[in-house]
């Protein structure tokens, strides 16, 4: 099994919020593993309650396992780059619309260069 100590893992959270108690266990994994773990959470969810939960008690819970406030705004994710926090991003659940998004400014960003 890979070390995972000190290593900075991203823990993006989309809005597949059937799938979010599926995710808690491998967050859990992750920083038993000693990883610094950094909650993401898309802007769905962060604001949205569904049947599955409130988007609050989702966080919370996140930020209880990680010990890290949920990064949910451009302001609070300003400092991972230039603070060079993370190592790799996990993206899960991995929503159709994450998948599509970064396909579209992918082809955008190729489109400009050509």
């Amino acid at each position: 099994m890979m070390k995972l100590d000190g290593v900075g893992v991203g823990f993006a959270v989309t809005g597949s919020f059937c799938t979010f108690s599926k995710v808690v266990p491998e967050v859990e994994k992750l920083t038993a593993q000693n990883a610094n773990v950094y909650p993401i959470f898309s802007n769905n969810a962060a604001t949205l309650d569904t049947r599955f939960g409130k988007a609050a008690d989702w966080m919370g819970n996140f930020e209880a396992i990680t010990g890290k406030k949920v990064i949910c705004t451009l302001n609070d994710a300003e400092p991972v780059g230039p603070q060079n926090l993370l190592d790799v991003l996990v993206i899960a659940p991995c929503t159709v619309n994450a998948i599509k998004y970064k396909t579209d400014q992918t082809k955008r960003s190729v489109e400009k260069r050509v």
